[in-house]
């Protein structure tokens, strides 16, 4: 009886690792200046399965995604579709935010000690 059942939900599984998530996973790796075999290492994986991960030409299962994220220091959050512009903006900001610090700009809400000092300049004391 129940082989005759047609099953209402197909799993549907992705031609491949959305380009984006990608570039992300490849730069994080990069920033720490570690190479596919290290972040493999570190992962427990082959450096030739970070290789086909980085291209698109494996879609990792998601407790591997999970795995690699959490070794870059980075987490995979389920976010409210409506909340995506705000939380992109948000990251934007932060990523440019960095930039700037290494420009010499600061925060505006900065304290005297996250200002960057120039050599020979006295801090002055009351």
């Amino acid at each position: 009886m129940g082989k005759n059942v047609k099953k209402h939900i197909k799993p549907v599984r992705l031609d491949g690792l959305p380009a984006d998530v990608r570039h992300e996973l490849k730069d994080a790796r990069r920033k720490r200046g570690w190479s596919q075999a290290e972040l493999g290492r570190r992962a427990s994986l082959p450096q030739m399965h970070i290789s086909g991960i980085e291209s698109g030409k494996i879609v990792p299962r998601f407790d591997t995604l999970l795995d690699l994220v959490r070794v870059l220091d980075y987490d995979l959050l389920m976010v409210p579709r409506s909340l995506v512009p705000a939380l992109q903006a948000l990251i934007r900001d932060h990523r440019n935010q960095d930039q700037h610090r290494d420009e010499g700009e600061q925060s505006l809400y900065a304290t005297e000690d996250d200002q960057p000092r120039t050599r020979g300049q006295a801090h002055d004391e009351i």
